[in-house]
């Protein structure tokens, strides 16, 4: 499976995706601060199987339709920070999608993840994730899970690893920083969290108009 993680930096990065699907041979597009009201319902053979509606930016998630199957989405609403209850700019975080893989006849589950901006703590980014895998876990016990996006987390990394490691999952960095606007703040952004998969890579891929650089997943669920 390749999963192509992109953060479309207010949407502007959005007319590059058929070309990254494409070219990558991508199955699963997961995409944050995406025009969720604008994009389509196809992207060069990916067929969309949700997008959050509670926010204008937003999470979505694309499959290849003649490989995997929707089975059930579920959206959750995390918890806030100061800057999201002042600017409101994100209502939901975590846009998860459990999958049946058409030909193997098995389910899995991707997701699409955006935490709270720099302005938060990471402690709270911490709770936002492990609410956002607790919440992926109920959507198929003992089912391999990925979730990939913008983590937001450029530094500490070795804490947060211990967090995820203490819910039974793995993080998976890529081979290159993802964001590179600013030069205080570059670093890895988007990476991968993961159970049930065996992650052979994660890729990152080159920059385009967004100010976070897309990644390309390749895992093998277990």
């Amino acid at each position: 499976m390749k999963v192509i993680s992109y953060n479309l930096r207010k949407h502007r990065a959005a007319s590059e995706l058929a070309d990254l699907v494409e070219q990558h041979a991508a199955d699963v597009l997961c995409l944050q601060e995406a025009d969720t009201a604008g994009i389509p319902d196809e992207i060069s053979g990916l067929r969309l199987a949700e997008a959050t509606a509670r926010n204008r930016l937003g999470l979505a998630v694309y499959y290849r339709e003649n490989t995997y199957r929707a089975v059930e989405v579920r959206s959750l609403s995390l918890k806030k920070s100061l800057h999201d209850r002042v600017l409101k700019p994100a209502e939901e975080r975590m846009l998860g999608v459990r999958l049946r893989d058409i030909d193997h006849g098995r389910d899995l589950i991707v997701a699409s993840f955006h935490a709270a901006p720099l302005t938060a703590l990471n402690s709270l980014r911490r709770n936002q994730i492990q609410a956002a895998l607790t919440s992926l876990s109920e959507l198929g016990e003992g089912l391999p899970i990925l979730m990939v996006g913008d983590y937001n987390y450029p530094v500490f990394k070795e804490n947060l690893g211990q967090v995820v490691r203490q819910q039974g999952y793995e993080l998976t960095l890529s081979d290159a920083r993802t964001y590179t606007r600013y030069k205080f703040f570059r670093g890895h952004y988007d990476f991968a969290t993961s159970v049930g998969f065996d992650i052979a890579r994660v890729q990152t891929l080159p920059q385009g108009r967004s100010d976070h650089l897309p990644i390309l997943v390749t895992a093998e669920a277990g």
